[in-house]
Parts: C-alpha cells; sequence; structure tokens
C-alpha cells in the first residue's frame, strides 16, 4: 500500500514496502482494526473535538523493536507529566485532517518535541480517530517505522520531560503490566517501564496494538496500581 499527498511542505507517503518481517502483524492490525476495538471513546459524530495526531514510533534497538515515547511537561495544562507517544494539534498548514493532515502534524510535532529527523520514518498506516473527553481532542495515530535512527532528547523544557524507547519486550512482559486505577474509580491497562508508569490514552493504544498483533502476553489483571505511583 502506497499513499501520497501533495501538500505544503512536500509529499506526505504511506507505504509498507520494505518494512522488517516483525512489523507485518502490526500492518495487519491496522488494516482491519475497528474503532470500537481500539477505544470506547470515539469522536463525536457533530464534527466537535481538536483534530490532533500522534507518532507510534517502532524502531530497532539493542533488545529488539522498540517504541519511542516522551514524557510530558509537568507544567502543562492537559496530560501534565504523562509519558506519551509524541504528538499534537494539527496547524492549518498540516494539511486536510481527513487526509495528509495527521500525518503531516504527527511527523512535525514529533520532531518539535524529541528532535527526531522526519526524514528518517516511514509512514506505514493510520489508526481509527480516537477521542479524548478530558482535553477534547481527537486524535489520529500514525505508524512509523524508523528506518534511519537519529538523535532524540528534549528539545523544549516547558513541553517535554524526557525523551525515551521502550522494547517491546518488556511492554509484553507480564512483569511489567498492571491496571491503573483513577482517583475517581474508573481503570485502565499500564506500564511500568523505563521508571515510568505509561497509562491512559497512550497504554490503551499500547494494549491494544499488542492485542491484535498477536504480542500480548497473559497478565496479571487484578495487578492494581494508583495514579500516585512513583518509580
Amino acid at each position: 500500500m502506497t499513499r501520497a499527498s501533495e501538500a505544503q511542505g512536500g509529499p506526505v507517503t504511506l507505504s509498507t514496502e520494505g518494512l522488517p518481517d516483525w512489523l507485518e502483524p502490526v500492518v495487519r492490525a491496522a488494516e482491519t482494526i475497528q474503532p470500537l476495538q481500539l477505544s470506547r471513546f470515539l469522536p463525536p459524530e457533530n464534527g466537535s473535538g481538536r483534530q490532533s495526531a500522534v507518532l507510534i514510533l517502532f524502531g530497532e534497538g539493542e533488545r529488539g523493536p522498540e517504541l519511542l515515547l516522551m514524557e510530558r511537561a509537568g507544567s502543562l495544562r492537559s496530560h501534565a507529566g504523562q509519558p506519551s507517544f509524541p504528538g499534537g494539534a494539527l496547524d492549518p498548514e498540516d494539511g486536510d485532517p481527513q487526509e495528509e493532515g495527521p500525518l503531516r502534524a504527527a511527523l512535525r510535532e514529533a520532531e518539535e518535541e524529541t528532535g527526531l529527523d522526519p526524514s528518517g520514518v516511514q509512514l506505514f498506516g493510520v489508526l481509527p480517530r480516537l477521542y479524548i473527553p478530558v482535553s477534547g481532542f481527537v486524535v489520529t495515530p500514525v505508524l512509523g517505522w524508523w528506518r534511519k535512527p537519529s538523535p532524540v532528547g528534549v528539545v523544549d523544557p516547558n513541553e517535554t520531560a524526557r525523551v525515551f524507547t521502550v522494547p517491546v519486550a518488556d511492554l509484553t512482559d507480564p512483569a511489567h503490566r498492571a491496571t491503573a486505577v483513577h482517583p475517581r474509580g474508573h481503570s485502565g491497562p499500564a506500564f511500568l517501564v523505563e521508571s515510568a508508569l505509561v497509562w491512559g490514552f497512550t497504554a490503551g493504544v499500547i494494549d491494544r496494538l499488542l492485542h491484535f498483533a498477536g504480542w500480548e502476553r497473559p497478565w496479571d489483571r487484578g495487578k492494581q496500581v494508583p495514579l500516585d505511583w512513583h518509580a
């Protein structure tokens, strides 16, 4: 599959050509997964919500496949201090939110937040749009392969506290999995990795990707972690 859009800033392309074999289950999942299989929070039917995108970037590190994550600065107005995928709201120059806009926004935000060189990233898929009620964001998860890794790190401390990668082997390790319990009572999947508690939207998407890619291993869903947990 290849799709390209000619918009301001040059072409943005989706391509599955030349991906490593281990990414094939993720490609299949992206092509078949339905919105409600990802989350019960879907975009409002009236079209409200702020359009945004995140980059789910798979690379290959010393311990095999890994994901790029960042920790948001504690001073931010929304989702402060949370580990997350790089991403943010679409800008007008990103283009059509239904077409190339999310692809361009995901790469642009990743560059702004982590210093990632977009030219080394091959975008290969897009997941269904989801909704984050607490912030009103309509989020398009964009899948990428870090074909040519580049140095990454904190670009603006006012936005990002740190940038790190997590081996997929750690994410699938039952010892690193738990159920996060919010003070208000609701709960969801969580990952205790790299001295961080990954929860909320990011953990939910990772959880579903692991499941539909066939990478998930049985884990103790009764193991609970409160959201005031610290490493």
